[in-house]
């Protein structure tokens, strides 16, 4: 099953809260998303627990 969830995230540079949507059926993922206020780019990292539950960590890119 497909379970898409939103989790809420400060922008590690201006501070705005961005939401990101996770499929916890495609795993841990890493990718890069602008943020939608300050328009730097973001690196979003996705980790799943033994129980599935998601965890999102953003920080800045070139860290």
């Amino acid at each position: 099953m497909n379970i898409i969830e939103t989790i809420s995230v400060p922008c590690p540079y201006c501070g705005e809260i961005m939401d990101i949507q996770v499929a916890s059926s495609e795993g841990e993922q890493e990718y890069t998303e602008d943020c939608p206020i300050c328009c730097k780019p973001i690196a979003i990292s996705i980790t799943l627990s033994e129980s599935g539950f998601p965890s999102v960590d953003a920080r800045p890119e070139d860290s």
